[in-house]
């Protein structure tokens, strides 16, 4: 453990690389590891699908990683979107799909059951509690919110630690959370103390160099020497076999989950495509049926709008040029591509997209229209100069999912809780 931990230390400070698995002790790493390792990611999914997206990329990842250093692992998705299941998910993993919710004007609410939010969280974290405590994972990562929906997390993290100390707790964060104000509210909800007592990191899924939140004030300074940047869960997803409905060439837009995203891709639908291209508009399973009668309506002759496609980065990799929303989860898809990409962000109730793609914008890894500024001809033009191109995306780190088995490999050898934690992680800006 002392070599692991002096490698990582000595490989620290290297700027805008990932470490590499072969440059470190995995078959050691693996040796401290239970001969099958279970894990458990967790998202609350009241929107979208990024965030179950988020966590399957990570349960390949880490899977296929830690297989080939000669570690078996088992694994548990826990979501609230019952079509997440639609995605294949690694040899030994499944599905825990808890009850749905959405957002209300005050809060969450739930999505289908008849029942009041209070006895809905309890059902949820029912459910989740059962998971922690029957599964007896060894690694936990929660994305995106540190206790889930109203604390529906507490009492199943509290019992863990309790129970089994040497469980790794991680708190998974996309790169941009919101405007710092709106994200220290947040913060400022939670107690930041308990927050310590039951996690051992939190892992920033980007590049400090594009965007860094513990210096923009989204993340709260006594909370800043648990976080460690992974880098951006880009390089090394699993691509399937395209099932789009257009021939090749092609353009493609997408809008996510697809609850918002009526204005892009009617906006798309109305533009005028470039002569031998057709057009795929995924609307998004979550878009209400209405809205899609509306883009289908405005296809002209050459688009094809469906509702969702088996794999998205398939039809990323193989399009002309794509039109996207700004989710986390989309970005990091497109950046695995040298596919030509034009991001039209979300910017209420959250700034999050629009920060991302002004960031990444500047570091000219794709373009970036403000959603007041982006039209029909706006888009037929951004065609016609960029279509068939190939864009280099360098000079950021991409290797996200690559380091997050080396963070897990280096969390898994640590013997307790108790053990001193290091407090350089800003020297680890850009691993």
């Amino acid at each position: 453990m002392g070599n692991l931990r002096s490698y990582l230390t000595k490989v620290a400070g290297k700027v805008g690389h990932a470490m590499k698995t072969s440059d470190i002790g995995v078959t050691k790493a693996a040796s401290h590891t239970p001969r099958t390792l279970r894990v458990v990611l967790y998202s609350h999914d009241s929107q979208g699908l990024g965030h179950t997206r988020r966590n399957l990329a990570l349960a390949h990842s880490l899977t296929g990683s830690f297989k080939r250093a000669g570690q078996k692992v088992s694994g548990v998705l826990v979501t609230g979107v019952a079509g997440a299941t639609r995605f294949d998910t690694p040899e030994g993993w499944d599905w825990v799909v808890v009850p749905g919710i959405a957002k209300g004007a005050d809060g969450y609410l739930p999505r289908n059951l008849a029942l009041k939010q209070t006895k809905m969280i309890k059902l949820r974290s029912s459910l989740i509690s059962a998971v922690l405590t029957d599964f007896r994972p060894h690694l936990v990562v929660v994305d995106r919110h540190p206790f889930g929906v109203d604390h529906e997390l507490v009492d199943g993290l509290e019992r863990l630690r309790r129970k089994r100390p040497s469980c790794r707790v991680v708190l998974g964060l996309r790169e941009v959370l919101d405007q710092p104000a709106a994200a220290r509210r947040e913060w400022e909800a939670l107690d930041l103390e308990q927050v310590r007592r039951c996690f051992d990191e939190l892992w920033v899924y980007g590049d400090p160099l594009v965007h860094d939140p513990v210096r923009s004030g989204e993340i709260p300074p006594p909370l800043a020497h648990l976080v460690r940047h992974t880098g951006y869960l880009s390089r090394g997803r699993p691509v399937r076999r395209r099932t789009g409905s257009t021939a090749i060439p092609f353009v493609v837009t997408m809008a996510g989950g697809g609850s918002d995203g009526l204005d892009v891709t009617l906006t798309a639908a109305r533009a005028a495509l470039p002569s031998g291209l057709e057009h795929l508009i995924v609307t998004g399973p979550q878009m209400p049926k209405d809205d899609r009668a509306k883009v289908e309506a405005a296809a002209g002759p050459g688009t094809h709008v469906v509702g969702s496609v088996r794999d998205a980065l398939a039809e990323i990799e193989s399009a002309a040029a794509v039109v996207a929303m700004g989710g986390y989860n989309t970005v990091c898809e497109i950046m695995s591509t040298t596919t030509p990409a034009l991001i039209v962000p979300r910017v209420q109730p959250r700034r999050e997209q629009l920060i991302r793609a002004r960031g990444l914008a500047r570091h000219q890894l794709l373009d970036f229209c403000h959603p007041d500024e982006f039209t029909s001809s706006v888009l037929s033009a951004w065609w016609l100069e960029v279509a068939g191109r190939q864009v280099a995306r360098n000079g950021v780190n991409l290797d996200g999912l690559a380091t997050t088995y080396e963070y897990a490999a280096d969390l898994l050898t640590r013997q307790t809780k108790t053990t001193p934690r290091r407090t350089d992680w800003t020297h680890h800006a850009a691993v």
